[in-house]
């Protein structure tokens, strides 16, 4: 296999990172030199009705100018359910040419689980199947472009956002994880303008432990309403690269106007790569408690109560 860019190895390794921060058990390595990986996606967490197991072979040249070649596993898969979903990811595909996009899929796999479940279907009949049966290899795609959304720095001046008169936003500390001595805690604040991550910030390094951090790596991302841009930064304090992976699983999960930081202290003793396997599962926690992002049997139920109320509104028309 040849050579990989070095820009796009570290964008390819940030989104292996996010997404097993995001699915946990979910996501497996099938083949960590080859890229090859693969995720359970199920209808719900609890009790699910439909799985399908989606993997992926992360090429080269993704995600600047290739997608990943994919696989659907699901017995019950085939013919125009098949070819439905298989556009529907492709199409994702052709509308994020240039950027990660494997979160886009997995969601839109649950999806089309989701809203198959709220069907009056019997449940699978899973038949047995030689490999050759259960799984069809897909087409590579051939569309190509290169897309790089643009980062301001922290001291950029800005007007968008700005309230008359700026508060400290609420602070809030999610729970430590300690691993070989050295612990990790995030703290995040919803913020709409740059002086309100100043001030957070600030306010943080008053509290001395956290000032004598060893490091507190942050991101943030503010949507800008009149631009419909988003403005975002990160910083890494010292752990190479731990921003921009912040920031990568931030961009991934979509939340917007909200600051998350991270902060280690080191206990000498070296975890290597597990520790940003820590740092964002200490953001993807707090986003979570703070409901900056939705597990799957709530996007379920959504889908259900909207269903109900279409059906409640249609009864009411006749």
């Amino acid at each position: 296999m040849a050579e990989g860019d070095p820009g796009t190895d570290q964008r390819q390794n940030e989104e292996i990172e996010a997404m097993a921060a995001i699915y946990g058990d979910e996501w497996c390595v099938v083949d960590d030199c080859a890229k090859i990986f693969c995720i359970r996606v199920n209808d719900t967490t609890k009790n699910p009705k439909w799985t399908l197991c989606l993997q992926v072979l992360l090429p080269n040249e993704y995600p600047s100018t290739a997608p990943p070649i994919y696989q659907l596993n699901a017995p019950w898969l085939r013919g125009q359910e098949r070819m439905d979903l298989s556009n529907s990811l492709e199409e994702i595909y052709i509308q994020n040419i240039g950027e990660s996009i494997l979160y886009l899929w997995v969601e839109k796999v649950r999806d089309f689980l989701i809203q198959k479940s709220q069907m009056t279907e019997p449940d699978p009949e899973i038949k047995k199947k030689t490999e050759e049966e259960d799984v069809e290899c897909e087409d590579d795609l051939t569309v190509a472009c290169e897309s790089e959304s643009p980062v301001k720095e922290l001291d950029t001046e800005i007007t968008e956002n700005k309230t008359e008169t700026e508060e400290l936003p609420p602070i809030d500390h999610g729970i430590p994880i300690t691993d070989r001595r050295s612990t990790f805690q995030a703290h995040l604040a919803p913020v709409v303008c740059l002086q309100q991550v100043k001030m957070v910030l600030s306010k943080l390094y008053e509290n001395k432990k956290i000032a004598n951090a060893t490091h507190n790596i942050y991101a943030y991302r503010i949507y800008c309403e009149d631009k419909q841009t988003f403005l975002q930064d990160c910083e890494d304090d010292g752990e190479t690269a731990a921003g921009g992976r912040l920031l990568h699983l931030m961009e991934i999960l979509n939340v917007r106007n909200v600051l998350v930081i991270v902060s280690r202290w080191y206990g000498g003793i070296l975890i290597g790569p597990d520790r940003f396997k820590h740092i964002n599962n200490c953001a993807r926690n707090i986003l979570l408690e703070k409901n900056y992002i939705t597990l799957p049997e709530e996007s379920s139920k959504a889908v259900g109560k909207n269903k109900k109320v279409k059906k409640d509104k249609k009864r009411s028309e006749h």
